[in-house]
């Protein structure tokens, strides 16, 4: 996803705060989801061979195509991170606090919780034990991965600050390095579900550490050569479509396996969706109102709020086919997480604006201003 931040207000847009809007791609992104289940679904009934077809094209249980295509959807991403940024890590160091606590020793626990609660307990009539052990992994693998792109379009759609937003993504990014195999592992472990160490590490180096390498030297190289304007404004903007087609193709290819499991089961895709809203809201809810308590400023508070509620759905989607592939539950789960964040995250963004007075009162931002 592109990272959309403000432009400088000129002087006919100095006594009107700016309309901000996301890019048509963003807006409808769930629509877009939707309309690749059903094409998947689609294609996957009218030829049944197709998924045996793709198979043939696995290696270490990881699928060849499906990783092209997320390494494509990833490694723009990675692109937009600047690590210098690292060094900002001193100033306003609560937000960071605040950001690192709930996204790492919070969020993947609380995201347990509530998907073992509804999958395991309050839908156990409604889910076979084994698809509630797949569904959870899912939701594991989504609550362990903190957003990394789309949380700029939600910064800048709330007015947050762009600067200090990259700060907290890249030290997230830095974390998630470390942080992410033995998180789920353990959380895994805990479910009962089996971990195989090998694909797992395997799947993090090949969708996390490569495209992370390769977009931290091509940045630099391409800024030292043709400078940051050009990069931001004429470099990234080319990728825009190659992530686009990268997303939609695997939402497409992961229902032509599901195609089966989703027309014998259509009331599954809400089942999942439950948990996962319900941990989205819990997860702002706990972030932004401490940050609130704690006096924060609103432009970290309310990107702090959002980089947790939200997910890096797109390594989720890709662990989770490494991990239990392409007609797993656990793929499943992660694709509607994909299809629920777009309404919940435009519907966080109104509530971080509407309190944001309050916010400033409180952190004494007004009194500043006045």
């Amino acid at each position: 996803m592109s990272d959309q931040r403000s432009e400088p207000a000129g002087p006919a847009s100095a006594g009107r705060p700016e309309k901000k809007r996301m890019s048509f791609f963003e807006r409808y992104l769930t629509v877009w989801v939707a309309l690749c289940i059903v094409a998947g679904t689609l294609i996957g009934n009218a030829w049944p061979g197709l998924p045996a077809w793709l198979d043939q094209f696995t290696v270490a249980s990881i699928s060849l195509p499906i990783a092209v295509l997320i390494w494509l959807m990833i490694f723009p991403m990675m692109l937009q991170i600047d690590f210098a940024s690292v060094r900002r890590v001193g100033e306003r160091r609560n937000g960071l606090i605040v950001t690192t606590v709930v996204n790492w020793l919070i969020k993947p626990f609380s995201m347990f919780f509530f998907a073992w609660l509804f999958f395991n307990v309050i839908f156990a009539d409604l889910i076979t034990p084994e698809l509630a052990q797949q569904y959870l992994a899912g939701a594991v693998l989504l609550g362990a991965a903190p957003c990394t792109a789309m949380v700029f379009v939600w910064s800048y759609l709330a007015d947050g600050d762009p600067a200090y937003t990259l700060v907290q993504v890249a030290v997230n990014d830095l974390i998630m390095l470390v942080a992410f195999v033995p998180i789920v592992s353990l959380l895994l472990g805990i479910g009962g579900i089996p971990v195989p160490w090998g694909t797992m590490a395997l799947s993090v180096v090949l969708f996390v550490v490569v495209p992370l390498v390769a977009g931290y030297f091509t940045r630099k190289r391409l800024i030292a050569t043709k400078g940051l304007p050009w990069f931001e404004s004429d470099f990234l903007p080319k990728f825009g479509p190659v992530t686009i087609f990268a997303l939609l193709a695997t939402l497409v290819a992961i229902f032509i396996f599901q195609g089966e499991i989703i027309v014998n089961n259509p009331l599954h895709i809400g089942l999942i969706a439950v948990p996962l809203i319900i941990q989205t809201l819990f997860i702002f809810a706990i972030a932004y109102g401490w940050a609130y308590l704690w006096r924060i400023e609103f432009k970290v508070a309310a990107p702090g709020g959002f980089i947790g509620a939200s997910n890096f759905f797109e390594l989720a989607v890709a662990v989770a086919i490494a991990l239990f592939g392409l007609t797993s539950g656990a793929a499943l789960a992660t694709v509607v997480g994909v299809l629920v964040e777009v309404p919940l995250m435009l519907s966080l963004v109104w509530i971080a604006k509407r309190t944001r007075t309050a916010v400033m009162r409180r952190s004494g931002e007004l009194a500043l201003a006045d």
